[in-house]
């Protein structure tokens, strides 16, 4: 089944819609995003790895979830459903943290970020996801610009080290 993304302008107002095939290798289809990252009461920051079945980034280390608005779906909404469908969590809160724009030649989202404390179990897709795992901060750092990451991801938390340093 075919499925479409909104598109929007700079201001992340919608201005039309196009297939997702058609946004994945176009970046100037700009379209939104949704991220969650989980995070447990020893501090440590869960990470999915990605399918190897994956349009983008098959088998790399990505953010605890993300996922694409549905046509006339808000980013909270979106972020609890893709932390459902990815890792099997519903009805935990969610902080927003940040917004951004990610940009790079094969696409181009607006992202806006959420953070989930959790300590339950986690049921993840099979489909989309093939491990998960806490990670420190530590082990993350050392393994930036390994190529075990998504650039996505590497971005991603570069915003989220910013948050951490002017939130304490």
């Amino acid at each position: 089944m075919a499925e479409y993304f909104e598109i929007v302008d700079e201001q992340d107002r919608v201005i039309g819609k196009a297939l997702r095939s058609e946004c994945h290798g176009n970046p100037s289809l700009v379209h939104r995003v949704a991220h969650v990252l989980v995070v447990n009461s020893q501090g440590t920051l869960l990470l999915q790895k990605r399918s190897s079945d994956k349009d983008i980034q098959p088998g790399k280390w990505d953010t605890s979830v993300g996922g694409h608005l549905n046509i006339g779906e808000d980013y909270e909404t979106a972020a609890h459903r893709e932390m459902k469908e990815e890792l099997g969590i519903e009805g935990e809160g969610l902080r927003f943290l940040y917004a951004y724009a990610l940009r790079n030649p094969v696409e181009s989202e607006n992202v806006r970020t959420y953070l989930c404390r959790y300590d339950g179990k986690i049921a993840f897709d099979p489909v989309e996801i093939s491990e998960v795992r806490h990670w420190t901060m530590d082990k993350i750092e050392k393994s930036i610009g390994t190529g075990i990451f998504t650039p996505n991801f590497e971005e991603e938390y570069g915003y989220y080290k910013e948050y951490l340093r002017s939130h304490g």
